[in-house]
């Protein structure tokens, strides 16, 4: 069993819940629905539907097996202090591409479309205790990158 603590900012905590409580109470149900109403076809070997329904219900259950488990093992972060970058900080950095702004998370809330990088991406953890003026290395697939950090929010 995983116990690795799953970061997560107070907003992240609570979308885990919403999802998983909408998994369980609406989407369960209607899936379980589905597979009933298959079974009523008749011969479930060559029912495309009832396949269809069983493969939804492996998935939807596999998605409240992985948040039940991210849940258990969920470690609130606070804001952190605008001295170095931690889980929470707001930063921006400087690159030869122009500056971007992102926002520090634990794996399970990142969405770098979203300027919410993991604490664990190669971006996210090369910044990590840095302070504002530190200039960072990033082993990028093509080589490695630097970026100064310019501000810490």
């Amino acid at each position: 069993m995983n116990t690795k603590p799953v970061y997560l900012t107070a907003e992240g905590l609570e979308k885990l819940k919403a999802e998983l409580h909408e998994l369980i109470t609406v989407d369960r149900p209607r899936v379980a629905a589905r597979i009933h109403e298959a079974k009523l076809d008749g011969d479930l070997s060559e029912n495309a539907e009832y396949e269809d329904a069983k493969q939804e219900q492996s998935f939807l259950e596999g998605r409240i097996a992985t948040l039940e488990l991210q849940l258990r093992n969920a470690a609130v972060i606070e804001k952190a202090n605008g001295d170095s970058v931690g889980i929470g900080s707001k930063v921006v950095i400087k690159g030869a591409d122009g500056e971007e702004t992102f926002t520090i998370v634990g794996s399970a809330e990142a969405a770098p479309r979203d300027g919410r990088i993991s604490n664990e991406s190669p971006v996210g953890a090369a910044l990590m205790g840095h302070k504002k003026g530190d200039t960072v290395t990033v082993q990028a697939p093509s080589g490695p990158i630097e970026y100064t950090l310019v501000r810490i929010g």
